[in-house]
């Protein structure tokens, strides 16, 4: 099989889940769905939006190692990648007003401001791709 990241790129804009992982303090992995990343770069970088509160965010301050993955099930096919990196917790104006949306003072009340607010940068060192029974794995 020969990875085609544009097709790849494409298969994951059209996810509505997301799932992350990251390491805790006992060195486990810690998995979470997610809403789809709000902005990203090819398949080297992708950006989501979450509470400076969560478990998640406290792990990746302490251990930036991360995989994030997507997937579809089709009614015959079904396929998945997966990309490792790291992942940094961002809580500068800049980054939080990039993913800001109209919607989001339900869940933080005072705005892009809000300190329980911040955003979360994957960036991709490589990936495992599934499809149609055969995995391979690239460099992104």
């Amino acid at each position: 099989m020969k990875i085609d990241q544009k097709r790849i790129e494409k298969l994951i804009k059209k996810r509505g889940v997301a799932f992350i992982s990251s390491i805790d303090e006992n060195g486990f992995p810690n998995t979470k769905a997610m809403l789809p990343p709000r902005h990203s770069e090819g398949l080297k970088t992708f950006y989501f939006s979450t509470n400076t509160s969560s478990a998640r965010v406290q792990q990746y301050r302490k251990n930036q190692k991360a995989c994030i993955y997507f997937c579809r099930k089709g009614i015959i096919h079904y396929w998945g990648v997966m990309l490792k990196g790291k992942m940094e917790v961002l809580e500068d104006d800049e980054s939080k007003k990039l993913l800001w949306r109209l919607g989001d003072r339900i869940y933080y009340p005072k705005g892009v401001t809000d300190p329980d607010y911040c955003v979360l940068k994957f960036t991709a060192s490589e990936g495992r791709f599934y499809s149609d029974l055969q995995t391979e794995s690239f460099f992104v």
